[in-house]
């Protein structure tokens, strides 16, 4: 019998394998009756009881860490029950196999205009609960945390993919009495006092039109040798939140900022993120730095970290900064000349094997009461390449420096890894490529990531290239937060570290806190490895349940913008076969849905399955991944989160 430390999934017969690292990330079957209360993604000890042709089995001894601490669900009444319980929570997560009673709370709570609830005022609707006890292992006591409003309505539907992942719409009252006293102080002289002062230097800001924080900022200057200074200015964040406050415990506590369809709920409070840590237009803000002297084809010559003080000239989005660019706008010179820059360090990036990945993004246009009207894909232009070029420049000079300056071995670095893909990922990838009527090299349990760039490049226009960029995605390694660097193999950097986010990711703060120990000659020490380690396990899952519920918005809000559109028909591309039927994605607003084999038509349908095809007996009508279709919705499922259209043929 060996124990080992794993990940749960929990199957649709809730069933689990549970992914064990140790094992290079094989699984272990668990049948229901050995879960003993584990859950979906929590972190428990399995044991590893024996092996048969279907694989390794086992059974769960203890959870580790919950995944969650908070369920969402719809509040109902039930007829008492054996222990007692009155009230039930219906899960919106089909995960979640177990009975959770609800106590009826001694006190009342708030509802969410504010006012005291009473338990039986808010029956039928969502409410937020802890689990407080576990019966049994299929029955558990739980309270409400907080009600969230009725089914359907927009607030409810947001927040409800926020708090069940653990990120609350409230800041912690310590947190926030702290930003509102540094709020209040402002920036001093004394603030300033050794920092080096940019504010005689042309500085900027481009940042998306919607955003209500701007944490990074580019300087410019030409030297008298004719070489170019950029200065790449990130807020400096650690400044104000600092080991033991209140602002670091919510900051450990998130992790991240979570961006759903209709709202931003940001990591740190308003006080510091929208405003005093907000590289805004015309104000004096203090920031941590990254300078570097570069000629035009991105070779460094120098460069320089360290705390700084900037005033922005300008606040560009995106869109006007393009604009600028094409029509001799303001300071068109200097981003034209940074745009030139970015593309030759784009195309030293390519030639050393980074991947580049582009998939579309769907933004909605919302109603008042959050309804979606309208949807569109958000463009990526010049500007958006040229400063993802100069915050990757700092990120990976950040971490090569961090890791060159220390005397620790190995170094003390919270390191952005991405490991090389699974071997039988990237089969599937090579299989999807020729279900798409392309021919990649699989070599060695790998596809070269130049031939995937070609690849992507070939299909540039055809609707099957977004589906292509999201398998390739799918078919890489997720990239992490660690103290082990094995280098970023999508970017091909050997260093890489994230310093550019620090008012929306806790990994940033602590990379400024490492450099400027180090600027500080204070070293990081052995005896700080064991936490910043669990500090990056915990912003790798932080990262995942924010990433969960930002899709989750996404998915319910086209759920929500094709039922308003029942019988309408659309452009569609196949995304997916399998034996149930097809699936296809609208042109338009990417909403996913199915087609059942029952109706594709008048004749018989099957999967075959080496071909990833579905294949018509009399007819011999074939359906594949990639072929464009004219579509209707048929019905949807707010409920489910399901979309079924029908073919128009």
């Amino acid at each position: 019998m060996q124990k080992y430390e794993g990940y749960v999934s929990l199957t649709k017969d809730v069933d689990a394998y549970v992914r064990v690292p140790d094992l290079d990330h094989e699984t272990i079957f668990v049948r229901r009756d050995y879960l003993n209360t584990a859950m979906q993604g929590d972190r428990v000890f399995v044991e590893l009881s024996g092996k048969d042709e279907a694989g390794m089995y086992g059974k769960i001894l203890d959870v580790i860490v919950r995944s969650k601490k908070t369920h969402v669900g719809t509040l109902e009444k039930i007829d008492k029950n054996s222990h007692g319980f009155e009230y039930l929570l219906l899960p919106t997560d089909n995960k979640t196999y177990v009975n959770i009673f609800v106590e009826k709370n001694i006190k009342s709570f708030l509802c969410p205009d504010g006012t005291e609830c009473v338990i039986d005022s808010i029956l039928n609707h969502k409410v937020a609960v802890e689990i407080t006890e576990w019966i049994d292992e299929t029955n558990a006591r739980a309270k409400i945390i907080k009600d969230l409003g009725m089914p359907g309505e927009n607030n409810t539907e947001m927040l409800a993919y926020a708090i069940e992942r653990g990120f609350s719409d409230q800041h912690f009252p310590k947190s926030k009495e702290e930003a509102e006293l540094i709020s209040k102080k402002g920036i001093t002289e004394e603030d300033k006092k050794g920092r080096r002062d940019f504010r005689d230097i042309l500085t900027f800001t481009i940042d998306p039109y919607d955003a209500k924080d701007f944490d990074d900022a580019i300087s410019y200057k030409v030297l008298d040798n004719g070489h170019m200074e950029v200065g790449i200015h990130i807020a400096d964040v650690s400044y104000y939140v600092r080991p033991g406050t209140g602002l670091d415990e919510e900051a450990i506590e998130r992790e991240t900022s979570v961006y759903l369809v209709d709202r931003c709920i940001p990591m740190l409070p308003e006080e510091l993120s929208n405003d005093l840590c907000s590289l805004v237009e015309g104000k004096d803000r203090l920031v941590m730095s990254a300078v570097f002297e570069l000629d035009m084809s991105g070779k460094i010559f120098n460069e320089w970290y360290g705390r700084c003080v900037i005033n922005s000239a300008k606040r560009f989005t995106y869109e006007n900064a393009q604009e600028s660019m094409d029509n001799n706008g303001p300071h068109s010179e200097v981003l034209n000349t940074l745009n030139a820059l970015a593309k030759n360090m784009y195309a030293e990036r390519l030639k050393a094997g980074a991947l580049v990945l582009e998939s579309e993004e769907v933004k909605f246009k919302l109603d008042d009461n959050g309804k979606p009207v309208d949807v569109y894909v958000k463009e990526r232009g010049d500007t958006h390449k040229m400063i993802e070029e100069l915050m990757l420049l700092a990120n990976r000079k950040v971490s090569e420096y961090i890791t060159n300056h220390q005397t620790a071995r190995p170094p003390i670095c919270v390191y952005r890894v991405h490991d090389k893909p699974d071997p039988e990922r990237m089969l599937d990838l090579s299989l999807f490529i020729k279900g798409l009527g392309e021919n990649v090299k699989y070599i060695d349990g790998t596809i070269d990531t130049k031939e995937l760039n070609n690849l992507l490049v070939k299909m540039e226009g055809r609707p099957e290239k977004d589906l292509l960029q999201s398998h390739i995605t799918r078919a890489m390694a997720k990239a992490i937060y660690s103290l082990d660097n094995i280098g970023h193999y999508g970017l091909a950097f050997e260093y890489y570290s994230h310093f550019t986010s620090p008012i929306r990711r806790y990994p940033d703060v602590l990379t400024h806190r490492i450099l400027q120990d180090i600027l500080d000659k204070n070293y990081p020490k052995e005896e700080d490895r064991a936490n910043l380690k669990y500090l990056c396990i915990r912003a790798s899952d932080r990262e995942k349940d924010a990433a969960d519920a930002e899709r989750g918005s996404i998915k319910y809000k086209q759920v929500e913008y094709m039922s308003d559109r029942i019988g309408k028909t659309f452009e569609g591309v196949i995304s997916g076969v399998s034996k149930w039927g097809i699936y296809v994605e609208e042109k338009k607003s990417k909403s996913e849905g199915m087609i059942r084999l029952r109706d594709l038509g008048s004749d018989f349908y099957n999967y075959d399955e080496k071909t990833n095809t579905i294949v018509g007996e009399r007819s011999s009508e074939v359906f594949k991944i990639g072929d464009r279709l004219k579509i209707m919705v048929r019905s949807t499922s707010l409920e489910e989160r399901q979309i079924d259209y029908v073919i128009v043929r």
